[in-house]
């Protein structure tokens, strides 16, 4: 099983560039399978979720094909996806129980073909979260749905048809597979409460893209009108803002000075103003945005998540990890995902301070951090580990990867580009 070696003290100097966004190109694969037509996903990341996918579609008969991107590989891949027939409504446990994104399938299976057979989710251990709230969304559409044998059974055999639905509380996937079935339903769906996230904008435009019309886009309201058919289209993916304020972070922790290619700042806008008030500085560049922290030292700062546009959940681990070397204290509040602390024990092998209490952890900065041998537990606690070593004193070793091959492309390759002693060891 691989492991990534990092020697820590190296500052990071350079440029970084931002892949396109993982939760948006997943739901955006999906979508190819509403329609018979070819769509085209430009600047798609090579990521572990993505192949997982790619499986996952090519057995629902979609044929994928990828091509390198511009300069190679280096600007994303190009895949071409096409779904003539849909060959099995059958979505089977072997291929969802690797990841959460697989729900997604529910919605179009549903909408196009009256039927669907999904096995329950799995993905990364940070909480229940529940499939109730596409299944009630998809019920008020039309459709019947059973749980039975860790499958949920749905059927809608006259089709599904246009409702209005409140969200009890704000769900990313859930108002992605809405938006899906909703394209294909008879009439007008209006989702209310709905997650206002770029990725779902940017699923929202690349249906529109596909000739589905849709209103609201970036609101908590969506009206979608549904289609009989659609236009054969191509879309590129949104910059991943995770990964942009992952790295930012990085740079932070290390007192960098790196321009991140690819990033838009807008989309990480509560980010960068909690990095600011920490002592970080941000400056928009023709090709993205610049971070650096040359002069001073970190402040703590106290964070909540929240959906967005408020503070992600997915950054949360990663900015413990930076609160650790910050002056005095920090409180952070999760408000989103139970069990989403599971870095704080790994963070205290290294010399982290760090208490939880409930829902919040308070984290009391350090003079220095140790490199110690850590193990990853999910996808953005991996990262987190990785920031700690890259500031840590001596060697860390982050063992399991695999979680942080699920949603960082070439990490190791992208921070040893910036000066950072770290490099993968096969095994």
């Amino acid at each position: 099983m691989d492991r990534i070696r990092i020697n820590g003290g190296r500052q990071l100097k350079g440029e970084i560039r931002i892949s396109g966004a993982k939760n948006a190109a997943l739901p955006l694969m999906v979508a190819a399978m509403l329609s018979d037509k070819p769509l085209v996903l430009k600047n798609v990341p090579r990521l572990a979720d993505i192949s997982t996918m790619i499986q996952l579609l090519q057995q629902h008969g979609v044929e994928v094909s990828a091509a390198p991107g511009e300069n190679g590989h280096s600007r994303g891949t190009t895949l071409t996806l096409k779904t003539a027939k849909i060959t099995s409504t059958t979505a089977p446990y072997d291929i969802v129980r690797k990841m959460r994104a697989s729900v997604l399938v529910l919605g179009p299976l549903l909408a196009r073909e009256g039927r669907a057979k999904v096995s329950l989710p799995g993905g990364c251990a940070i909480g229940a979260r529940p499939v109730d709230l596409h299944i009630a969304g998809l019920k008020a559409m039309g459709a019947e749905i059973d749980i039975d044998g860790g499958y949920m059974e749905a059927r809608a055999p006259k089709g599904l048809k246009g409702a209005r639905f409140t969200f009890p509380k704000v769900s990313v996937g859930a108002t992605e597979n809405l938006m899906m079935a909703a394209s294909l339903a008879k009439g007008t769906t209006v989702l209310d409460n709905a997650a206002r996230e770029p990725e779902i904008t940017d699923l929202a435009e690349c249906l529109m893209a596909m000739g589905v019309p849709i209103s609201g886009v970036g609101t908590e309201t969506l009206t979608i009108e549904g289609v009989e058919s659609f236009r054969e289209a191509t879309h590129s993916v949104v910059p991943d803002r995770i990964e942009a304020g992952t790295y930012a972070m990085a740079v932070a922790m290390m007192a960098g000075d790196v321009e991140l290619l690819g990033g838009r700042l807008e989309l990480i806008e509560s980010v960068a103003g909690v990095l600011r008030s920490a002592g970080v500085t941000f400056e928009p560049t023709e090709r993205g945005f610049r971070v650096h922290r040359t002069n001073g030292a970190l402040h703590g700062v106290d964070v909540m998540t929240e959906p967005y546009p408020g503070f992600p959940t997915d950054l949360q681990a990663q900015m413990m990890a930076l609160m650790t070397r910050a002056e005095g204290a920090s409180m952070i509040t999760e408000t989103i995902f139970e069990s989403r602390f599971m870095h704080v024990p790994e963070l205290a092998r290294m010399g982290a301070n760090v208490t939880i209490h409930h829902e919040s952890a308070l984290v009391r900065g350090v003079p220095k951090l140790r490199g110690a041998e850590v193990m990853a537990t999910d996808l953005r606690a991996s990262v987190s580990l990785a920031i700690a070593g890259l500031a840590a004193e001596g060697q860390t070793t982050l063992h399991r990867v695999y979680h942080l091959d699920r949603g960082f492309e070439r990490l190791e390759e992208k921070l040893a580009a910036c000066g950072a002693d770290i490099e993968r060891l096969k095994g």
